[in-house]
């Protein structure tokens, strides 16, 4: 059930620059690209998902190791992960409305979405791929979601400045958008190999 030779340090690390969940597995490019208009709503967003990511991989590890296996019910994995992450994300969606209204009207409909963000499912089916402890998963959900936050903020940023640059006429909007995109790809790939994690 672990795997020995990366520590949740390296494991953390490498979930934010060498294999990030975004830019290299390009999970949760939805919410990415819609929400990334402006700095503001990236940073709320990216706290949301980092949050929510951190806990639900927690959740479904335990879910996972100590219900399903022992039932011998692994089969419904999918399903029982999906619904523990839709109720933490109504849990989180609930506190950000009661506390941030003002943040919850810019987020919008992606909150909910957060839900089905691929990128949260993709990292708690990647702790049981990986066979990790609970500790390694705990750092590997930690630096998905900041990892995703960096990105999203960085595009956030750049989209930013965008607005007042002279960004010719068939590329505005998405067009740009995408190209920035896979140029931050490109980017973070120059992270890659400086550590494996499979």
């Amino acid at each position: 059930m672990e795997n020995p030779v990366l520590s949740a340090q390296m494991i953390f690390f490498a979930a934010v620059f060498t294999n990030n969940i975004l830019l290299a597995n390009f999970l949760g490019m939805c919410s990415f690209l819609a929400i990334s208009r402006d700095l503001k709503s990236s940073i709320g967003l990216g706290m949301a998902v980092t949050f929510v990511m951190t806990v639900t991989t927690a959740i479904n590890f335990v879910v996972y190791y100590y219900i399903l296996v022992p039932l011998n019910l692994i089969h419904f994995r999918f399903i029982v992960f999906i619904i523990v992450i839709a109720a933490f994300v109504q849990l989180v969606e609930m506190i950000i409305e009661r506390y941030s209204p003002l943040l919850y009207m810019v987020l919008g409909v992606f909150l909910p979405l957060i839900t089905v963000n691929c990128a949260i499912l993709g990292v708690s089916l990647f702790m049981i791929i990986r066979e990790y402890s609970f500790i390694q998963c705990v750092a590997f959900g930690t630096g998905g979601g900041v990892g995703w936050t960096l990105a999203i903020v960085a595009m956030g940023g750049i989209r930013e400045k965008l607005k007042k640059a002279p960004v010719p006429r068939g590329l505005e909007g998405p067009g740009i958008t995408l190209v920035v995109a896979g140029l931050m790809s490109l980017a973070f790939m120059a992270f890659s190999g400086m550590i494996q994690m499979q």
